[in-house]
């Protein structure tokens, strides 16, 4: 499709912004037509588990599809396993042996969006949509070996292509999962690898939009269960979301919206719980559009408000103040994949020692103890203190860039709430606390109503 150039000056810009709103609210009038009159548009739609969680769910998502197919789109359509039954195959392979072989743990574990692929394509048979389903394999989506969390190296997109030109037909595919070429082997992309399927192959085939069908209808300033004023977003910068997701958020995966911002693919986050019959094709349908910050007239200070309640914080006890003593430290913790996140440095009391305080995921707590006090020796402490009551609260917003004060202002009705922050860490656009685990709640529903997102 035709991309106008990245407008430059102020009237150029704000008429590039309201061409793109207008494209992306009047697209299903015009969008199923490219530049050349007879190549339809492209459209990715994702559906999670939930979504597919039995066969009534399943003919609801059909006739989700069902609708976009006769608004005129080219469709492809990603599933993730059944509600439950990844968690049942990864039982069953612990039960069968708990030191598994992982390139047979992904061999089981794949074969949960394979079913739902394969019922999803019967359905819409049924109700005369031309349809087939697709493993990871068969497209190929190629990837490295790390099975479990292997990451993709690149989609074709070209027989998915051919036959939109050829047969008008669906493609069905199974999200979750790829091939390693040079071994041929069925990997897997690790939880919410559904929704990097759906993006890599939206970039893939041209899709004009990326739909990403889940339980909840779009992307909240924070989580509506602990702040019930939050409100939904219309759009939402790829950085902000970025951001967002790997502080928190659960509603995208991180490598989802990474894709997205490299590829520049338009991801639609919107509910498949709404009845598709009560959807006008001719209007724009209600959701949270993640796009680039170029396509967002307004930018707020700040965006959203994430928490994790997952966090471990470890503290060093007066270790050697000298050149390499970190990289004692972290060097065997990144040997074993273990992620460091905040890192507060003081200086002991005696001036010649230091204290070192960081946070590691809580699932990686004792991995990480056991792993420090094996490198006892050549790090030098005096003792290891380490804490799982402890929650990150994030604030996050590309409107930092431009204005000052905006973390000393949390800090100060933080320290109202009595609240104390035991690390921070900052970015260009977000900022992060640690605190008691017991205070998130009432620090989350302080920062939101700090900065005005209380109001829709």
């Amino acid at each position: 499709m035709l991309r106008l150039p990245h407008p430059t000056g102020m009237y150029t810009r704000l008429l590039g912004l309201a061409l793109g709103a207008l494209t992306f609210h009047v697209g299903r009038l015009l969008a199923p037509f490219c530049a050349s009159g007879n190549v339809m548009a492209r459209l990715v739609m994702k559906f999670g588990g939930t979504s597919v969680a039995d066969l009534d769910r399943i003919r609801n998502v059909a006739r989700h599809v069902k609708r976009e197919v006769d608004a005129g789109y080219d469709v492809a359509v990603i599933v993730s396993a059944m509600a439950g039954a990844t968690n049942q195959l990864v039982e069953w392979s612990r039960q069968a042996a708990m030191l598994h072989d992982a390139r047979e743990y992904d061999a089981v574990v794949a074969t949960g969006e394979q079913v739902t692929a394969g019922l999803l394509a019967i359905v819409l048979e049924g109700m005369g949509v031309n349809a087939r389903s697709w493993q990871g394999w068969q497209l190929p989506i190629l990837t490295d070996n790390a099975h479990g969390s292997a990451r993709i190296l690149g989609v074709n997109g070209a027989e998915l292509i051919k036959r939109f030109k050829e047969h008008g037909q669906v493609a069905v595919i199974a999200g979750f999962q790829g091939m390693h070429k040079e071994t041929g082997r069925v990997t897997t992309l690790g939880r919410g690898g559904s929704d990097t399927s759906a993006v890599a192959i939206a970039a893939a085939i041209g899709a004009e939009r990326c739909d990403i069908y889940t339980d909840v209808d779009g992307v909240y300033t924070t989580d509506p269960r602990v702040v019930p004023k939050a409100h939904r977003m219309d759009k939402i910068a790829y950085e902000e979301m970025l951001e967002l997701a790997s502080l928190g958020a659960k509603v995208m995966q991180v490598r989802s919206v990474e894709l997205g911002m490299v590829h520049n693919v338009r991801i639609f986050v919107r509910s498949s719980f709404e009845k598709p019959e009560d959807i006008d094709p001719s209007k724009p349908p209600s959701g949270t559009l993640i796009c680039d910050e170029g396509d967002i007239v307004e930018q707020q200070v700040v965006t959203g408000i994430a928490f994790s309640k997952d966090e471990a914080q470890i503290s060093i006890r007066r270790v050697q103040d000298k050149p390499g003593v970190a990289a004692a430290i972290f060097g065997p913790l990144a040997d074993s994949n273990i992620n460091v996140d905040m890192i507060v440095q003081n200086v002991s009391g005696d001036g010649a020692t230091t204290d070192l305080t960081f946070t590691v995921p809580s699932a990686d707590y004792e991995r990480a103890r056991v792993t420090l006090e094996k490198a006892k020796g050549s790090i030098g402490y005096a003792r290891l203190d380490g804490a799982t009551d402890v929650a990150k609260v994030s604030v996050i917003g590309i409107g930092m860039r431009s204005h000052a004060g905006v973390a000393a202002k949390a800090f100060k009705a933080l320290a109202e709430q009595n609240i104390n922050i035991l690390a921070i860490t900052t970015s260009e656009i977000k900022f992060s606390v640690l605190i008691k685990a017991t205070q998130t709640d009432l620090a989350v529903r302080t920062l939101h109503t700090l900065y005005g997102l209380d109001k829709a």
